[in-house]
């Protein structure tokens, strides 16, 4: 993909520089939500010829890396919300919306209380903190993944998650993040946490 080399006067971007600044980040980003490489690599690219053809509405009000994060990101809920839609996911998603017995009640509310993340604003500054979180991301069941990067880490709106994942009710959605956070948390706490209490 070429991208031009041109640092753009008016806004001060140097879109010939992105892939070499960029390319790791934005792959990154890519692949915690798809989870497929050469898909990760299309919506990359998709999302930097996009950047290109949108350098006018660039204001600096944000950083440039957010910039084309924001980009990236409606790339994927784009390709989320199509593929959703064309394979008619409800079958998809309905072995992950049982709760796990003698989890939650029948509200679908959990039974027991969950322990609070230990400082979670100190680690969330850590390099090393992200890279556990996408391992933990990376051991959840792709579409609980994908959920809670949308949820969690996006701050996406449960009504566009429910729209764009194709989830039938937003308790669907609630009980499988509800899922999704219990595993996160127990994956968190015994691989950052617990390693963290005793440095």
């Amino acid at each position: 993909m070429a991208i031009s080399p041109d640092k753009s006067p008016s806004t001060g971007l140097d879109p010939g520089s992105w892939l070499d600044r960029y390319g790791d980040l934005l792959f990154g980003y890519a692949f915690s939500r798809i989870r497929d490489r050469t898909l990760a690599e299309d919506l990359v690219q998709e999302a930097l010829v996009a950047a290109l053809t949108a350098m006018h509405t660039f204001k600096g009000d944000s950083k440039e890396s957010t910039w084309l994060v924001g980009i990236l990101r409606h790339k994927i809920l784009d390709y989320l919300r199509k593929s959703s839609r064309e394979q008619q996911g409800q079958d998809d998603w309905r072995s992950l919306v049982e709760p796990e017995s003698n989890e939650f009640d029948e509200q679908g509310a959990w039974k027991r209380s969950i322990p609070e993340w230990s400082n979670p604003e100190k680690a969330a500054e850590q390099v090393e903190f992200w890279l556990v979180l996408n391992h933990c991301i990376d051991a959840l069941p792709e579409k609980l993944g994908t959920l809670y990067a949308l949820r969690e880490i996006d701050d996406i709106d449960t009504d566009q998650i429910a729209d764009t994942l194709n989830i039938s009710t937003k308790n669907n959605l609630w009980v499988m993040l509800s899922r999704a956070r219990r595993q996160m948390r127990s994956c968190l706490q015994s691989r950052w946490f617990e390693h963290e209490s005793k440095r």
